[in-house]
């Protein structure tokens, strides 16, 4: 990769990366200093408002396709343009910066180079993803796939969420169902800014990580369905219990995540009992896993161990059992040369850092099917995040969002294969 020369003594303007971070973080606010945007909510339209305007204040083209996703493109130079973004969705227990650092710190940095008067050679976008955490509607980084043609919009727009809305219907509500067509032409290239949502970075006492690809993500949906009946008459003999069954899955994971090792996780995130009264043994139990791995092979003997367990599990309680996948992707490795430039300008600006996978998903690895693609993190406090506590340091902010700046100009002047 070419690194040509452009303003190597750019810097961004953190205080105003900070201002915007708490105006948006002021949408959906929850206790405890947090906010809750669920996707296509009347609180995800506030927010997605806001960005648009800042992106208009910015003389960005903005788009809106056909599943909501939003471009915001500084039309300077030719071909196709060096995109940045994330999604400004959260979880029903949202902190500040999970995804909107990304998408805030995009708008930062093409700021920053117009304030400068510098002209890339190339366009430069930023980019929210719609329904990025899948937290109302399943998949997660739904619209993500989308733009890069990994899902039929079809699907998409008919995908029911947890609370009985239609995708579709949700976006014509909140007047964002758009005239772009999905998928979208191939940025250049695609660099993503996130906080890590882990505890790596903190812990080696570093400030930026070089994201070396993301792990795999396997979600399903586990209906275990027995014999409702009195707590107090039922001998444990004869009980069909589907909640001891779910207990003994969460038990079971933990010790295969142990057995595994390495960078094998594994989570049961939502139990539901019904119907869910002290004595009373559940008629059902409905419970989601999470497993993730960054080696594919090893994902699938966990996928396959869990499987059978499972049904020992059940035949031996005399339950059934159902299951449903909500998601699954195969681990990703990122663009060789994209990592290594962006591990040198952490070096050159002075930054510790450290290469390290992605343990969350994120839109960067859809990005990665179609384009040269990285990530780059900076510190979680205590690796707290999707929680209201979620914290990351200023200056470890206005760091990332600077490597990021000099990522998207050497992007601009540079050829980058496949």
């Amino acid at each position: 990769m070419n690194v040509a020369a452009h303003p190597r003594d750019l810097r961004v303007n953190g205080t105003r990366l900070m201002d915007r971070l708490m105006a948006l973080a002021d949408v959906g606010p929850i206790d405890g200093g947090g906010c809750a945007r669920l996707a296509l909510t009347d609180d995800d339209k506030a927010g997605r408002d806001l960005v648009v305007s800042w992106m208009r204040d910015l003389g960005l083209e903005t788009t809106v396709d056909v599943i909501g996703n939003v471009v915001g493109t500084w039309q300077v130079g030719t071909g196709a343009p060096v995109m940045t973004g994330s999604h400004i969705d959260t979880v029903r227990t949202g902190g500040k910066f999970d995804g909107n650092y990304g998408v805030l710190a995009g708008l930062e940095v093409i700021q920053t180079i117009q304030e400068s008067g510098h002209v890339p050679p190339r366009p430069m976008a930023v980019a929210f993803f719609t329904n990025e955490e899948g937290a109302r509607f399943a998949p997660d980084m739904m619209g993500s796939l989308a733009f890069v043609g990994g899902i039929p919009v079809e699907t998409v727009l008919d995908t029911v969420g947890i609370d009985g809305a239609r995708v579709g219907d949700e976006l014509e509500r909140i007047g964002y169902s758009g005239s772009v067509p999905c998928p979208h032409i191939a940025p250049h290239a695609f660099v993503e800014l996130h906080i890590e949502q882990g505890p790596v970075l903190e812990q080696n006492g570093r400030t930026i990580g070089v994201v070396t690809g993301v792990q795999g993500i396997s979600w399903q949906e586990v209906t275990v369905t027995g014999q409702s009946n009195h707590a107090g008459t039922t001998p444990m003999g004869l009980r069909h219990d589907p909640a001891f069954v779910a207990a003994e899955m969460t038990v079971f994971l933990r010790s295969l995540a142990a057995r595994y090792g390495g960078n094998q996780v594994c989570t049961v995130g939502k139990v539901d009992l019904h119907p869910n009264l002290i004595n009373v043994v559940p008629a059902t139990a409905t419970l989601t896993l999470d497993v993730r791995n960054t080696d594919e092979s090893l994902l699938r003997d966990a996928e396959q161990e869990i499987a059978a367990h499972l049904a020992a599990v059940a035949a031996s309680e005399g339950v059934t059992v159902s299951s449903r996948p909500l998601a699954r992707f195969e681990p990703v490795d990122f663009h060789p040369s994209v990592i290594s430039m962006i591990e040198s300008i952490a070096a050159e600006h002075g930054h510790s850092h450290m290469r390290l996978p992605s343990g969350a998903g994120h839109d960067a690895q859809m990005l990665a099917r179609v384009c040269p693609t990285s990530m780059i993190f900076v510190p979680s406090h205590k690796g707290i995040s999707h929680n209201p506590a979620e914290h990351t340091d200023t200056e470890h902010l206005v760091a990332g969002c600077d490597v990021l700046l000099h990522a998207l100009l050497t992007l601009t002047e540079s050829e980058v294969g496949r």
